[in-house]
């Protein structure tokens, strides 16, 4: 496979990338996918909000998707990371860390975001577990249950709002001065949602499930999940070498057919969009798939 030179390399074969190539491969496109297997909810035990799979652990539902795609016999999976590409009149060619290249017509970057956690101890094992992202993928697990929130200013604020619909025992944790206006911080008083300012030390846990927030003026609260809105970057860096243009929040930046502003390179999934959740990621990578098959079909027609 060395050498070889594909339709479509797609960098990430997790749900978007899996999606893309399923589409590709129906459309007897010849693909590669290389994936370095890191997902990012490689610790979340159960994914939810996606029918047909609801409760299904998240490495299940892409092992099967892997098990489907491979069927189509244009499209081949590797084991690896893509480390650099360069753009050439008849498309690209891709390096991995182990140094083999490969050359395609067209890119897709499945490869979603990175988070930055803060240094809280405790808080990346809790990760995708107790510790969690999306309420959507989540909530209803913990619903009624006493809550916290690791956020701050507006984002901590609408970010509350949102929660206090799957419970109304509810903490703001600003993890220092808070941010909110007055206003907000009035209007979270006003339903019973406390804020602490006091910094965080570290979460208490036993294998991921939340025990104790621990802040360092040494007092505690029992909690069974928090919420934290977390920074992150970009997996892969392969995008902005090649020119890709993110948006100010530091997504990919792609049109309605999930076209990057670079010519023939395409993005799909978590890179792209403040969703993240499987069956948002499922649909993404389908319709990136028909898009960049339908741009080969106009360039070779």
């Amino acid at each position: 496979m060395k050498g070889e030179t594909f339709d479509v390399i797609i960098v990430g074969g997790s749900y978007a990338g899996l999606s893309a190539a399923m589409a590709l491969g129906r459309s007897l496109r010849k693909v590669l996918i290389i994936d370095g297997g890191e997902p990012c909810n490689r610790q979340t035990p159960h994914s939810h909000n996606f029918i047909t799979h609801d409760g299904a652990t998240p490495a299940a539902i892409a092992a099967k998707a892997k098990e489907q795609v491979l069927k189509y016999e244009t499209v081949k999976f590797m084991q690896g990371f893509a480390v650099s590409a360069t753009k050439h009149e008849q498309g690209f060619d891709l390096q991995t860390a182990a140094g083999e290249q490969f050359s395609a017509r067209k890119l897709l970057f499945a490869t979603g975001i990175k988070d930055k956690f803060p240094p809280i101890p405790g808080l990346a094992e809790c990760w995708g577990i107790t510790v969690i992202h999306c309420p959507y993928c989540h909530g209803y697990e913990v619903r009624h249950e006493k809550t916290g929130i690791l956020a701050n200013g507006d984002i901590g604020y609408e970010f509350t709002k949102l929660i206090n619909n799957l419970t109304k025992d509810l903490t703001l944790f600003t993890n220092g001065k808070s941010g909110l206006t007055a206003e907000q911080s009035a209007k979270l008083r006003q339903r019973d949602i406390q804020i602490v300012e006091t910094e965080v030390d570290y979460f208490e846990h036993t294998n991921g499930q939340l025990k104790l927030v621990h802040f360092k003026d040494g007092s505690t609260m029992a909690m069974k999940a928090v919420y934290a809105k977390l920074p992150f970057v970009q997996h892969c860096d392969i995008p902005v070498q090649l020119g890709c243009a993110l948006t100010e929040a530091g997504y990919i930046s792609v049109d309605n057919m999930y076209k990057t502003t670079v010519p023939g390179v395409y993005a799909a999934g978590d890179n792209t969009i403040m969703m993240r959740a499987v069956s948002q990621a499922v649909a993404a990578g389908g319709m990136a798939g028909a898009a960049i098959n339908k741009e080969l079909v106009d360039e070779s027609f």
